[in-house]
């Protein structure tokens, strides 16, 4: 079930991102996820290498890979 959860998460970021690169802040706010779902969410894409990150001046950054 929390698979499923983080799954349906996983599929908003990616339509969030499918305008461009976002920084984490704008995609919690835009997803409205809880930090938890959004970490989960992000290691999800992460791992199926979908995603690249960048960091510029402390602040991460997330776009499509």
């Amino acid at each position: 079930m929390l698979n499923e959860k983080i799954g349906i998460n996983a599929g908003q970021i990616w339509n969030v991102l499918q305008n461009g690169e976002q920084n984490v802040k704008a995609i919690k706010k835009a997803t409205k996820l809880s930090e938890k779902d959004l970490n989960l969410a992000l290691g999800w894409l992460a791992r199926e290498g979908k995603l690249n990150f960048s960091e510029v001046e402390g602040e991460l950054f997330v776009n499509l890979a």
